[in-house]
């Protein structure tokens, strides 16, 4: 029995776990790995973990690893904030490892690595599990005959130094000199994510100095979250194993582009007689969009300004979402558009039926991938109940268009400020019943308690303190 968002560890359930478990322990040791590493994402998108020896996995999956509920208003600088619903020393929660997402970890041999489920102590699903909460926001989709297709896209710069930063490679952006720079680290990256079961689409340098971007194959999206997790880690592995330090920071170099965390999402129709179709091509929609297509990157569109609390999650991403950066600092959306926040990407001729997507461009990798794809997926839907249309694409730089065109086209600049974006999102109606109060309340708490973090540092002082924390 495949586990849901709202199942219950009762007895049954937790003899199964257990079983599993102790199959997927002796694997495991005949391959001479001796810990596995459960991991979750707080709230400021920081991977946290605790590691059980092989020979207690069974006990772990059946019963849980106990930590207490504050980490989820943990700061980026691992001071603690209170809200509502969490804060303080008193109460325990129990990790649970997905083990069908246990796997060894190539980067760190000797280790396995498994997305950690959590509970209350009575086995009832933890109200502040994002990981959880993803599958609910699928499963509500899937009710309604939707499934989602979506991959993240990984920005990190590489440096020598593990303080200020200094490039490792110094050839130009997109440059195959920045490549041969650092093949024998690009090549073990991608040697260790094959070995670890993910399926790498293409890598290559990125614009920064010193960055690159890997994108893979989409999945479901919990499964989505799961290997942008899996993919950070392995880079941030094998990066120290050559003696060098990787950044996921939304900006590394005040004034220098930053690091994206762009998510890719097509919404599939299930049940049709072929298999599921893309909602994203053969209709007579803008770009070949269907109605429904059009409705679900609508409703997203519609929200982006609320979702920013949630994809551009720290005070460094406002340094990064700036004009005229590609970081689709603009509330618009265009075809193959990398200034708008919302990119329609049609695939070549002959392939769209699986190749067309949107991409959302103005989310960076501070942000907890599970959040986010629940905030879009609730977005989308909201979309497709209201029937929503696009407004006229954007086929330029928004911030090119003169101010009056932009107001008449309804072409918003997106939040500025951590602050502006959270105030939008605590209105949003739409978001806090889907998300819950307990998620929207601990959402906006962490987030006013990094606004107060930083209240009143240079852009330096911001970059400096966020650099490697994510």
């Amino acid at each position: 029995m495949e586990q849901t968002f709202d199942t219950v560890l009762d007895g049954q359930e937790r003899a199964r776990l257990g079983a599993r478990a102790a199959e997927a322990a002796r694997r495991l040791a005949g391959e001479d790995v001796a810990a596995v590493a459960l991991t979750w994402v707080d709230v400021s998108g920081i991977t946290r973990t605790k590691t059980v020896p092989v020979g207690r996995l069974e006990h772990a999956a059946t019963w849980g690893v106990g930590m207490p509920p504050v980490f989820d208003v943990f700061l980026l600088d691992d001071s603690i904030v209170s809200g509502r619903h969490i804060g303080g020393p008193v109460g325990d929660l129990r990790l649970h490892p997905d083990l069908d997402r246990l796997v060894p970890l190539a980067a760190l041999p000797g280790w396995a690595h498994a997305p950690a489920n959590r509970y209350a102590q009575d086995g009832a699903v933890h109200p502040l599990d994002s990981r959880a909460l993803l599958r609910r926001e699928t499963a509500r989709l899937a009710a309604a005959g939707w499934t989602v297709r979506t991959a993240f896209e990984i920005e990190w710069t590489v440096s020598t130094t593990p303080g200020e930063f200094t490039p490792a490679c110094y050839g130009p952006a997109y440059g195959m000199t920045r490549v041969s720079e650092l093949a024998g680290y690009l090549r073990a990256l991608l040697v260790a994510l094959e070995r670890t079961g993910v399926s790498v689409e293409q890598l290559h340098p990125e614009y920064a100095a010193g960055q690159y971007e890997v994108s893979v194959a989409p999945e479901d999206p919990v499964g989505a979250a799961d290997t942008a997790v899996l993919v950070r880690e392995t880079i941030r592995a094998v990066t120290l194993e050559h003696g060098m330090h990787a950044s996921f920071s939304p900006n590394v170099v005040p004034g220098a582009v930053g690091n994206g965390g762009h998510v890719h999402l097509s919404l599939w129709r299930e049940g049709t007689g072929d298999g599921p179709a893309n909602a994203m091509t053969g209709g007579t929609g803008p770009c070949g969009m269907t109605v429904e297509g059009q409705a679900f990157a609508a409703g997203i569109l519609d929200r982006l300004p609320a979702l920013l609390a949630i994809g551009a999650p720290s005070v460094a991403s406002y340094l990064r979402l700036v004009p005229s950066h590609w970081s689709g600092a603009f509330a618009c959306w265009g075809h193959e558009n990398r200034e708008a926040a919302l990119r329609f990407v049609t695939g070549a001729q002959g392939e769209r039926d699986r190749a067309a997507n949107m991409e959302i461009k103005c989310f960076d990798a501070a942000a907890n991938p599970y959040l986010v794809l629940a905030a879009l997926l609730v977005a989308g839907r909201a979309g497709l109940d209201a029937g929503l249309a696009l407004p006229d694409p954007v086929e330029t730089d928004p911030a090119e268009l003169p101010e009056d065109e932009r107001a008449a086209r309804g072409v918003r600049p997106l939040p500025g400020t951590l602050a502006e974006a959270v105030a939008v999102f605590e209105e949003d109606a739409v978001l806090r019943d889907a998300l819950g109060e307990a998620v929207t309340d601990t959402v906006a708490a962490v987030r006013r308690g990094e606004i107060a973090l930083f209240d009143g540092a240079a852009p330096e002082e911001i970059a400096a303190a966020t650099r490697w924390r994510h």
